[in-house]
């Protein structure tokens, strides 16, 4: 069975690469009728946050990656990682080293003023025919993997390719600090070891770990896993990817108004293609989805292509669903309405913005009391529209509540008067919303209840500002 698994560290949100490496872990299962599994690492004690825990969660949620398997947390597994490491000392493949911290500076020193690579020299390092000196007092050792001296570790790589490192490269590995605490490519190993693991997916910058980890993989007599390497993502600039455009948490894309859906279809064409396709559900997603067709490249982030994703599923979302996102966030202003009174006004804006926010500044102008500018009101509220006005909220109350019927009113207000359309219709368009531009003012109007239209509309000859 493909067991895939997504492994974040509660050190830091849940940002764009994180999430794409999720996405790209759950569709591998999805595809293959697989297990996607959720595994917290968190032995960093220091840095792993509650907050942060709770946004990769929440991350997770929101963008619907559920998880068959999970979350494991690395820290309620330390009895069997001392259990893992107590074997491979009595097999050998790992042994207790007492040089200290200083040590291994001034070695590093000495190392780096001789041109060579800073690298533990293997001093405690059982050989056969060696003696090892006694253990010195008072010093709580390290436990170190005892990695293959010859040969090359290797593997097929599912994006980058073939990957050969000599064993030589490679010093032996610290698997447990003096405290008895695993480090982190150990408890890697483990996990994916128990878990069954079948494919890593995951970023380029855990290439230097994989061969380590192989090679720990084999000592313990594990299957290894097949290995994809993701490429890093690039800023709009080109750049590392940085919090100004992009990397930052994925629950901050909702609270700038973006659908789920946007931003999971945004991600899956970074790095991945199938043919020319840009939109898609997640249910195609699953279907297509492989790993030959991802890019060994850097990906580039674009805003913009982000932003028309958003817009376009904006428009095909249904006005029920669109509404209850809407009233979340005028309660989070501290506005109250009811989510079917503002379908009407969200139907009608949603061809018109390109995320949630924006809808609900629309849908606010139901709800607040607001102030049309001045310079706006004296263009537009000439003696003769302030007739035709009057007239137009004179029969107002006695038409029907509907676009149609109020865009005849409209049309026989003008034709009455002398007037041109846009004499009428931009005063209505003001006088409602405060603005020039705005959806056809007869479906405008019609959004609008009743008695909030014939009451911003009385502001225009009584001089008080609407509300």
């Amino acid at each position: 069975m493909i067991r895939t698994r997504f492994a974040p560290s509660p050190t830091g949100f849940l940002h764009v690469g994180g999430a794409r490496t999720a996405l790209f872990s759950w569709a591998y299962a999805r595809r293959h009728s697989g297990r996607f599994i959720l595994r917290i690492e968190d032995t960093d004690v220091a840095r792993s946050t509650p907050e942060a825990l709770q946004a990769i969660l929440d991350g997770m949620h929101w963008l619907g990656l559920d998880y068959d398997e999970g979350p494991y947390y690395q820290t309620q597994r330390l009895d069997r990682y001392r259990s893992v490491t107590e074997q491979m000392l009595a097999a050998g493949t790992a042994y207790r080293c007492y040089t200290t911290p200083d040590e291994l500076e001034r070695l590093r020193e000495e190392q780096r003023a001789e041109g060579l690579k800073p690298r533990y020299d293997g001093r405690w390092r059982p050989e056969p025919g060696k003696i090892l000196p006694s253990p010195p007092p008072g010093v709580a050792p390290v436990i170190r993997f005892r990695n293959p001296a010859d040969g090359i570790v290797a593997w097929d790589d599912l994006v980058k390719g073939r990957i050969e490192i000599a064993n030589r490269e490679l010093d032996d590995l610290v698997i447990a600090r003096p405290d008895g605490t695993p480090t982190y490519n150990f408890c890697v190993v483990v996990d994916d070891w128990d878990m069954g693991i079948s494919h890593v997916i995951r970023g380029d910058d855990h290439v230097n770990n994989t061969p380590r980890q192989i090679n720990i993989l084999a000592a313990l007599g594990a299957d290894v896993p097949q290995y994809a390497h993701l490429s890093m993502i690039l800023g709009d600039d080109g750049q590392k990817l940085s919090k100004r455009h992009g990397a930052v948490s994925v629950m901050q894309y909702d609270d700038e108004g973006y659908l789920p859906e946007a931003l999971l279809n945004y991600l899956a064409r970074l790095g991945w293609s199938h043919g020319d396709a840009e939109v898609f559900s997640m249910a195609q997603f699953c279907e297509w989805f492989d790993l030959d067709h991802i890019t060994a490249s850097a990906a580039q982030f674009n805003s913009d292509k982000l932003n028309w994703l958003n817009a376009h599923y904006l428009r095909q979302a249904d006005a029920r669903r669109l509404a209850r996102l809407v009233g979340k966030r005028l309660a989070a202003r501290g506005v109250t309405a009811d989510d079917r009174a503002i379908e009407a006004i969200v139907d009608l804006y949603k061809e018109r913005v390109s995320n949630l926010n924006e809808l609900a500044d629309a849908a606010e102008l139901v709800y607040i009391e607001f102030h049309p500018r001045q310079e706006l009101l004296a263009r537009h509220l000439a003696p003769e529209t302030l007739a035709a006005l009057n007239d137009f909220a004179a029969h107002l109350p006695d038409v029907a509540w509907e676009a149609q019927a109020i865009g005849t009113l409209i049309r026989e207000t003008i034709a009455r008067h002398g007037l041109k359309m846009p004499k009428l219709a931009m005063p209505l368009r003001i006088l409602l919303t405060g603005l020039e531009q705005t959806p056809s003012v007869d479906a405008l109007i019609a959004a609008f209840p009743r008695e909030l239209v014939l009451r911003r509309l009385a502001a225009a000859w009584s001089g008080q500002p609407p509300r």
